[in-house]
């Protein structure tokens, strides 16, 4: 079975790149612009693991990420943001994060951060 992986990010460009190189790995992606939409799709298809921006248009990150750790089959979580001050990385870890990862990241690194995630 595939592992399933949801990206959350209002960004399109971001959106593609990851879907691209994620789909390219095996993995099975869904993605989602903006809060609300991940809600939905997390409730649909349960995701192994969620690449998620902070600061996006509805609801933002950490209000997404309370909603996904909550589930009783919570998924990893990663954030993936530009907000790099070590207060917004400690109120990431707060509401739950697996890793917080900082925009820009290099796709290898990040692959090797799901891999790891995945596996524990």
């Amino acid at each position: 079975m595939k592992t399933k992986i949801l990206i959350v990010d209002d960004e399109i460009n971001i959106l593609m790149s990851l879907e691209y190189l994620l789909k390219r790995k095996g993995y099975e992606v869904y993605i989602a612009r903006n809060g609300s939409e991940a809600k939905a799709l997390a409730d649909q298809h349960s995701p192994d693991l969620v690449l998620l921006d902070i600061m996006m248009p509805d609801v933002d990150g950490y209000a997404v990420c309370d909603y996904l750790k909550a589930k009783e089959n919570a998924p990893k979580v990663i954030f993936l943001t530009a907000k790099s001050k070590k207060d917004d990385i400690q109120k990431g870890y707060d509401h739950g994060a697996d890793l917080y990862l900082i925009k820009p990241f290099a796709n290898k690194d990040l692959l090797a951060e799901i891999k790891s995630l995945i596996q524990s």
